[in-house]
């Protein structure tokens, strides 16, 4: 290595060589060379978090005259430009390192405390004033540090990201559930003709599921709440102010605008992640939910004179490099594919959060990246199928028409003439081709008339109710 690039630093390991214009000191390049995995490195949310975490730390403790306030407000002004992302070039540590996430830690030990020191005129790598451990540490681990992070970082990232993109969706979904209100077509079970339904009752349906999503998500955020800080090693709280976790939470949860507290129970906090596990299942939740609506939406829009074709999709792009003309639903088909990696960072998450070991949990940080990585995903994929997508669904006349062909409108004939007169009827229709209407004008009795209004499709997408007010199972 060139005297000229690098410098020569000191932990408690012995003398390294860093990059001479590098924050980071000894610890976090060792880390570096130990874990040469991937290029997958924590994202923005995750550092930012660190960041509020050792702003609020250093401000906690020199309140509680644990750390001189000039060290103090150096470390806040450091912290606040790892939260700011000026110094997110300095954040080079693997996801694949130390299971606890100790190398992350101290990457940010290292660089607040070599940005602080030199924004005091000292000599960078001194350690002096500022040392990473003894000042920017002060009262944490790594391991309640870290999981902590996770918690505050996840919470922000689906108050303030999932939640509004799920929202907007479902504003749109409620929207063109009022638009198709008056479209009545043919129900689908198993892929079969059932009774009638309103494309706008199927959409009030999608729009449900969204509902649904927010207030799984809203749980979530309750787990995420409660964090670990203040447990330090392994849950006792050894080396840490009583006060100093408490304190830090509340001066979190005021600053980001969300509920941040102390957990009642240390030692389950840091030697688990069923917190996060249990997000992570909101998340898969939601993204099934997705991808159910988002199939639903390319069957119905399936065509456009091959398949079903009850809705036109906007255009966004050709979709054929061979057949010109053809349109395929790409953006339902972009959500999908968001929804299988959630699903399967979900399984990677449940792994993890078997990884307990007595006190402490050793598959952190690639939960955390998981975790995170599937918030973004979800709020940019129902932010994009409802702006691409949703605004722009058009109900075409192939419902309404094959309304009437239908065979499941025999069920209201059921009150009236019994199940297997009735199951007959659509037999015979089936077999000739004929609407149910016309073989049950020959073979039950009833008038034109009675028909008309016994086999009204209206009738019978009431809610429970089949035509004449006759309950139906």
């Amino acid at each position: 290595m060139s005297e000229q690039n690098y410098r020569s630093e000191r932990d408690s390991m012995g003398e390294f060589q860093v990059p001479a214009d590098a924050y980071y000191g000894a610890n976090t390049m060792r880390a570096v060379l130990n874990f040469p995995i991937s290029d997958l490195r924590f994202p923005r949310s995750f550092i930012c978090a660190l960041g509020q975490i050792k702003q609020a730390a250093a401000q906690v403790n020199s309140e509680l005259g644990l750390l001189d306030e000039t060290l103090a407000a150096a470390i806040e002004r450091a912290a606040q430009e790892v939260m700011d992302g000026k110094l997110d070039d300095q954040f080079v540590v693997d996801i694949f390192q130390t299971g606890s996430g100790t190398s992350t830690n101290m990457n940010v030990n290292e660089v607040i405390s070599n940005r602080a020191i030199e924004m005091m005129g000292g000599v960078i790598g001194s350690r002096s004033p500022v040392h990473p451990n003894d000042h920017v540490n002060i009262g944490q681990s790594s391991n309640d540090v870290i999981p902590t992070a996770i918690h505050v970082s996840a919470l922000l990232a689906i108050h303030d990201d999932l939640i509004p993109a799920l929202s907007q969706l479902q504003e749109g979904l409620e929207q063109k559930a009022d638009e198709f209100m008056p479209v009545i077509k043919t129900g689908r079970t198993h892929l079969q003709d059932a009774t009638p339904v309103r494309l706008g009752q199927e959409f009030l349906g999608y729009a449900g599921q969204i509902e649904r999503s927010i207030a799984r998500l809203r749980h979530a955020e309750g787990e995420l709440s409660e964090v670990a800080l203040g447990g330090t090693a392994v849950g006792t709280g050894v080396n840490t102010h009583p006060e100093f976790a408490s304190r830090v939470c509340a001066r979190l949860s005021e600053i980001l605008g969300v509920q941040v507290r102390e957990t009642t129970n240390h030692f389950q906090a840091q030697s688990t992640l069923d917190n996060v596990v249990e997000a992570s299942g909101s998340l898969k939740t939601v993204a099934v939910s997705l991808m159910k609506i988002c199939n639903d939406i390319r069957w119905l829009g399936s065509g456009p004179r091959g398949g079903i074709g009850e809705i036109e999709l906007p255009e966004v792009q050709p979709g054929s490099s061979i057949m010109p003309g053809k349109v395929n639903p790409v953006i339902p088909e972009s959500v999908c594919q968001v929804a299988a990696h959630v699903i399967g960072n979900d399984a990677t998450v449940a792994v993890g959060g078997q990884s307990g070991n007595f006190e402490i949990n050793v598959m952190m940080p690639v939960c955390a990246y998981n975790l995170l990585q599937s918030i973004d995903l979800l709020a940019a994929a129902a932010r994009n199928l409802d702006e691409q997508c949703v605004r722009g669904l058009k109900a075409t006349s192939a419902g309404p028409d094959m309304v009437e062909r239908g065979l499941a409108i025999v069920t209201t004939l059921v009150p009236h003439i019994g199940y297997d007169e009735s199951a007959a009827i659509a037999k015979e229709a089936q077999a000739t081709g004929r609407t149910v209407k016309e073989v049950a004008i020959e073979t039950t009795g009833l008038s034109s008339d009675e028909l008309d209004e016994i086999l009204d499709p209206s009738g019978m997408t009431e809610p429970g109710l089949a035509a004449g007010g006759v309950s139906v199972g």
